[in-house]
């Protein structure tokens, strides 16, 4: 399967996905109670939708399963190791590793700040994810700059524009993310960006329902966020396990004026 036609198929998936998302948590809504909330968040972050951090954000990646459940998980800045979390290794921090994070980080600015007007942004082919459900980071991403970080690492082309949404129902261009394919190994990520100053991830041990049951699952127990984090306990709930769902990716947000927030997850 080509790249290009890789990608066709994951913008596929995830329209088919947000629309079980969405039906999902209008019936857990109607039922909710006040002690549900956990639920809730659960459903929305298995919802079937950073990639991104992603897919909105996890273009660029191999494996088109539940595509769109990632960008659930990927709906915020911080981020720690779990079970369906894998985070690089930190090394040791040289004046090299961070002279090159700090020149990956004034391209960046440069190339991105038009962006701060979101249209410009979509005329360049950067395209929101999910609009109709609410998130509290909006990734726009350049299927264009997705297929290309496949093979190089250009880092005034990010695979997506993260956004936070204002209280005047517009966008507030926060950062990037970058991504690199799943089966780099840390030597190759360092290389992109180093791995003593900014922690690559990507996501595994995900269960996924059947895609016939994507509207009626229990998001508490599958996706990005579930309970279930073994191929023995999905295939007991029938579901279907995957060990690693998208590629490597990192967010930068080279607005921040605090250097220990400019690579943060």
């Amino acid at each position: 399967m080509t790249m290009r036609r890789h990608l066709v198929l994951v913008l596929a998936l995830c329209a088919t996905l947000a629309v079980a998302a969405t039906a999902a948590l209008g019936r857990q809504g109607a039922t909710q109670g006040p002690g549900d909330a956990q639920a809730t968040g659960a459903a929305q972050a298995g919802h079937a939708g950073h990639a991104g951090h992603d897919m909105s954000s996890m273009p660029g990646m191999q494996g088109t399963e539940g595509a769109g459940a990632a960008d659930g998980a990927m709906d915020h800045e911080h981020m720690d190791m779990g079970p369906h979390m894998k985070m690089t290794a930190p090394r040791p921090r040289s004046a090299a590793d961070l002279g090159r994070a700090d020149a990956i980080v004034q391209t960046l600015r440069g190339a991105i700040g038009r962006y701060r007007d979101v249209k410009a942004a979509e005329a360049d082919g950067f395209v929101e994810y999910l609009p109709n459900l609410k998130q509290r980071i909006y990734h726009f991403t350049n299927w264009t700059n997705a297929l290309a970080a496949h093979s190089r690492f250009d880092p005034a082309r990010p695979t997506s524009l993260l956004y936070k949404p204002t209280a005047g129902g517009g966008f507030e261009l926060v950062g990037a993310m970058y991504t690199a394919p799943r089966g780099f190994d840390e030597a190759q990520l360092d290389e992109r960006v180093p791995l003593s100053v900014a922690a690559w991830h990507e996501h595994v041990n995900i269960c996924l329902p059947p895609k016939s049951a994507y509207a009626t699952s229990d998001w508490r127990r599958f996706g990005f966020a579930g309970s279930i984090a073994t191929a023995a306990d999905c295939a007991a709930s029938g579901g279907v396990f995957h060990p690693v769902i998208f590629g490597w990716m990192v967010h930068v947000y080279p607005f921040e004026q605090d250097p220990a927030r400019i690579w943060a997850h």
